[in-house]
Protein backbone atom coordinates (compact mmCIF):
# COMPACT_ATOMS: atom_id res chain seq x y z
CA UNK A 1 0.00 0.00 0.00
CA UNK A 2 1.34 3.39 -0.92
CA UNK A 3 0.58 6.56 0.95
CA UNK A 4 -0.24 8.27 -2.38
CA UNK A 5 -3.08 5.89 -3.18
CA UNK A 6 -6.61 7.27 -2.78
CA UNK A 7 -7.97 6.89 0.77
CA UNK A 8 -10.60 4.28 -0.15
CA UNK A 9 -7.93 2.15 -1.85
CA UNK A 10 -5.66 2.51 1.20
CA UNK A 11 -8.53 1.49 3.49
CA UNK A 12 -9.30 -1.62 1.43
CA UNK A 13 -5.65 -2.65 1.18
CA UNK A 14 -5.26 -2.17 4.93
CA UNK A 15 -8.47 -4.11 5.65
CA UNK A 16 -7.31 -7.06 3.53
CA UNK A 17 -3.92 -7.01 5.22
CA UNK A 18 -5.39 -6.69 8.71
CA UNK A 19 -7.89 -9.50 8.13
CA UNK A 20 -5.18 -11.72 6.70
CA UNK A 21 -2.56 -11.06 9.35
CA UNK A 22 -4.56 -10.58 12.54
CA UNK A 23 -7.94 -12.20 11.89
CA UNK A 24 -11.59 -11.28 11.92
CA UNK A 25 -11.68 -9.80 15.42
CA UNK A 26 -8.95 -7.33 14.52
CA UNK A 27 -10.96 -5.91 11.63
CA UNK A 28 -12.39 -2.66 12.96
CA UNK A 29 -12.78 0.72 11.32
CA UNK A 30 -10.31 2.27 13.73
CA UNK A 31 -7.67 -0.41 13.16
CA UNK A 32 -8.07 -0.06 9.39
CA UNK A 33 -7.63 3.73 9.67
CA UNK A 34 -4.52 3.21 11.75
CA UNK A 35 -3.00 0.61 9.44
CA UNK A 36 -3.80 2.69 6.34
CA UNK A 37 -2.39 5.88 7.85
CA UNK A 38 -5.76 7.59 7.49
CA UNK A 39 -7.41 10.12 9.80
CA UNK A 40 -9.69 8.53 12.38
CA UNK A 41 -13.16 7.93 10.95
CA UNK A 42 -12.03 7.76 7.32
CA UNK A 43 -12.84 4.08 6.76
CA UNK A 44 -16.34 4.51 8.16
CA UNK A 45 -16.97 7.21 5.55
CA UNK A 46 -16.57 4.53 2.86
CA UNK A 47 -17.91 1.52 4.77
CA UNK A 48 -20.49 2.61 7.35
CA UNK A 49 -20.88 -0.73 9.10
CA UNK A 50 -18.67 -3.71 9.81
CA UNK A 51 -20.83 -5.72 7.39
CA UNK A 52 -20.16 -3.11 4.70
CA UNK A 53 -16.44 -3.30 5.45
CA UNK A 54 -16.49 -7.10 5.10
CA UNK A 55 -18.46 -6.75 1.86
CA UNK A 56 -15.88 -4.27 0.60
CA UNK A 57 -13.06 -6.69 1.39
CA UNK A 58 -14.90 -9.54 -0.35
CA UNK A 59 -15.48 -7.38 -3.43
CA UNK A 60 -11.84 -6.28 -3.41
CA UNK A 61 -10.57 -9.85 -3.27
CA UNK A 62 -12.93 -10.87 -6.08
CA UNK A 63 -11.65 -7.95 -8.17
CA UNK A 64 -8.07 -9.07 -7.53
CA UNK A 65 -8.98 -12.62 -8.60
CA UNK A 66 -10.54 -11.35 -11.82
CA UNK A 67 -7.54 -9.13 -12.57
CA UNK A 68 -5.16 -12.05 -12.06
CA UNK A 69 -7.34 -14.25 -14.23
CA UNK A 70 -7.39 -11.74 -17.08
CA UNK A 71 -3.58 -11.57 -16.96
CA UNK A 72 -3.11 -15.36 -16.88
CA UNK A 73 -1.83 -17.09 -20.01
CA UNK A 74 -4.08 -19.66 -21.65
CA UNK A 75 -2.62 -23.12 -20.96
CA UNK A 76 -2.29 -25.22 -24.13
CA UNK A 77 -1.42 -28.50 -22.41
CA UNK A 78 -2.23 -30.18 -19.09
CA UNK A 79 1.39 -29.56 -18.08
CA UNK A 80 1.02 -25.84 -18.72
CA UNK A 81 -2.17 -25.83 -16.64
CA UNK A 82 -0.35 -27.49 -13.74
CA UNK A 83 2.55 -25.04 -14.13
CA UNK A 84 0.09 -22.14 -13.99
CA UNK A 85 -1.58 -23.58 -10.87
CA UNK A 86 1.80 -24.12 -9.20
CA UNK A 87 2.83 -20.53 -9.95
CA UNK A 88 -0.49 -19.27 -8.62
CA UNK A 89 -0.06 -21.40 -5.49
CA UNK A 90 3.43 -20.03 -4.95
CA UNK A 91 2.13 -16.47 -5.25
CA UNK A 92 -0.85 -17.18 -2.97
CA UNK A 93 1.28 -18.72 -0.24
CA UNK A 94 4.19 -16.30 -0.63
CA UNK A 95 3.78 -12.63 -1.53
CA UNK A 96 -0.05 -12.77 -1.38
CA UNK A 97 -0.27 -14.86 1.81
CA UNK A 98 -2.14 -12.16 3.78
CA UNK A 99 -4.74 -11.80 1.01
CA UNK A 100 -5.08 -15.59 0.80
CA UNK A 101 -5.58 -15.81 4.55
CA UNK A 102 -8.13 -12.97 4.39
CA UNK A 103 -9.99 -14.89 1.67
CA UNK A 104 -10.10 -18.01 3.85
CA UNK A 105 -11.34 -15.98 6.84
CA UNK A 106 -14.10 -14.54 4.63
CA UNK A 107 -15.12 -18.01 3.42
CA UNK A 108 -15.64 -19.13 7.01
CA UNK A 109 -17.55 -15.98 7.90
CA UNK A 110 -19.65 -16.42 4.75
CA UNK A 111 -20.88 -19.77 6.01
CA UNK A 112 -23.53 -17.91 8.02
CA UNK A 113 -23.88 -14.69 5.99
CA UNK A 114 -25.70 -15.07 2.67
CA UNK A 115 -24.64 -11.67 1.28
CA UNK A 116 -20.99 -12.27 2.11
CA UNK A 117 -21.24 -15.80 0.67
CA UNK A 118 -22.52 -14.42 -2.64
CA UNK A 119 -19.78 -11.82 -2.76
CA UNK A 120 -17.03 -14.29 -1.84
CA UNK A 121 -18.27 -16.70 -4.51
CA UNK A 122 -18.00 -14.28 -7.44
CA UNK A 123 -14.27 -14.63 -7.97
CA UNK A 124 -14.39 -18.39 -7.55
CA UNK A 125 -17.20 -18.74 -10.10
CA UNK A 126 -15.23 -16.71 -12.64
CA UNK A 127 -12.19 -18.91 -12.03
CA UNK A 128 -14.30 -22.06 -12.44
CA UNK A 129 -15.83 -20.77 -15.68
CA UNK A 130 -12.36 -19.99 -17.03
CA UNK A 131 -11.08 -23.38 -15.91
CA UNK A 132 -14.00 -25.16 -17.51
CA UNK A 133 -13.21 -23.51 -20.86
CA UNK A 134 -9.55 -24.52 -20.48
CA UNK A 135 -10.47 -28.10 -19.54
CA UNK A 136 -12.77 -28.31 -22.55
CA UNK A 137 -9.99 -27.08 -24.89
CA UNK A 138 -7.66 -29.65 -23.34
CA UNK A 139 -10.11 -32.42 -24.20
CA UNK A 140 -11.56 -33.23 -20.79
CA UNK A 141 -14.57 -35.53 -21.18
CA UNK A 142 -16.35 -33.66 -18.34
CA UNK A 143 -14.83 -30.14 -18.26
CA UNK A 144 -16.82 -28.81 -15.28
CA UNK A 145 -16.12 -31.91 -13.20
CA UNK A 146 -12.45 -31.73 -14.21
CA UNK A 147 -12.02 -28.16 -13.04
CA UNK A 148 -14.01 -28.82 -9.87
CA UNK A 149 -11.64 -31.68 -9.04
CA UNK A 150 -8.61 -29.48 -9.68
CA UNK A 151 -10.12 -26.63 -7.69
CA UNK A 152 -10.88 -28.94 -4.75
CA UNK A 153 -7.30 -30.22 -4.71
CA UNK A 154 -5.85 -26.72 -5.09
CA UNK A 155 -8.08 -25.23 -2.39
CA UNK A 156 -7.37 -28.09 0.01
CA UNK A 157 -3.63 -27.73 -0.50
CA UNK A 158 -3.93 -23.97 -0.07
CA UNK A 159 -5.88 -24.34 3.17
CA UNK A 160 -3.21 -26.66 4.59
CA UNK A 161 -0.39 -24.40 3.43
CA UNK A 162 -1.93 -21.37 5.14
CA UNK A 163 -3.56 -22.89 8.23
CA UNK A 164 -1.00 -25.58 9.01
CA UNK A 165 2.07 -23.97 7.43
CA UNK A 166 2.40 -27.11 5.31
CA UNK A 167 5.30 -26.62 2.89
CA UNK A 168 4.55 -29.65 0.71
CA UNK A 169 5.08 -28.91 -2.98
CA UNK A 170 1.61 -29.08 -4.59
CA UNK A 171 3.01 -30.17 -7.96
CA UNK A 172 2.65 -33.94 -7.57
CA UNK A 173 -0.93 -33.72 -6.32
CA UNK A 174 -1.98 -31.19 -8.95
CA UNK A 175 -0.37 -33.28 -11.70
CA UNK A 176 -2.11 -36.43 -10.50
CA UNK A 177 -5.51 -34.73 -10.33
CA UNK A 178 -5.02 -32.96 -13.68
CA UNK A 179 -4.02 -36.17 -15.44
CA UNK A 180 -7.02 -38.03 -14.03
CA UNK A 181 -9.51 -35.19 -14.58
CA UNK A 182 -8.41 -34.38 -18.12
CA UNK A 183 -7.91 -37.95 -19.35
CA UNK A 184 -10.17 -39.33 -22.05
CA UNK A 185 -11.99 -42.52 -21.03
CA UNK A 186 -10.42 -45.71 -22.28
Amino acid sequence: MTITAPPRRRALDAAVDLLGTEGLRALTHGRVDERAGLPRGSTSNYFRTRAALLAGVADELAARDLAALSAAPEPRTPGELVDLLRASFSQATGPDRAATTARLVLFLEASHDADLRARASRGREALLDWGERVAERLGAPAPRAAILALAAAYEGLLLHAVARHDTTDPGATLTLVAEAALAAPE
